[in-house]
């Protein structure tokens, strides 16, 4: 199984950063890579229990993703179950998502380790789809 692991240093303290990966009316303002949008949802990682989200690009594609979130430790770290779904809205394989906040500096470093991503190729995908979004993130901070 292949994993990801990526961080980013933000201008803002822990407390703050938390609330952008927490907050669903925050995540939406990042949430998905650039050029994507997200008409239907239930993101709300500041409590146990299922998500979704729907994410559409400018040509109508559609692509779900659900879970469960399976931590909440404020202003420490999330963590939430990743599964895409198939035309058939059937839920594929599944893996598992830690965004982790710690002091850095005069801000805050976020960290995203998404684990048991099958293979190389899956994990390539995941990490062009979080690298995206997170400049989606970083741009909030500008």
């Amino acid at each position: 199984m292949a994993d990801l692991r990526l961080e980013r240093e933000f201008p803002t303290t822990p407390d703050n950063l938390f609330a952008w990966i927490s907050d669903g009316a925050k995540l939406l303002q990042w949430w998905g890579p650039e050029g994507m949008h997200v008409p239907e949802h239930d993101l709300d990682f500041s409590r146990l229990g299922p998500w979704y989200s729907v994410m559409a690009n400018a040509e109508g594609q559609r692509y779900k993703v659900s879970g469960q979130v399976t931590h909440v430790d404020p202003p420490n770290s999330v963590g939430f179950t990743w599964g895409w779904h198939d035309d058939q809205d059937q839920r594929g394989a599944e893996s598992h998502v830690t965004l982790t906040v710690e002091p850095s500096g005069d801000g805050a470093r976020l960290i995203l380790d998404h684990r048991d991503l099958g293979d190389d190729e899956i994990a390539a995908n995941h990490e062009s789809g979080w690298t995206s979004s997170l400049r989606r993130l970083e741009a909030q901070f500008q």
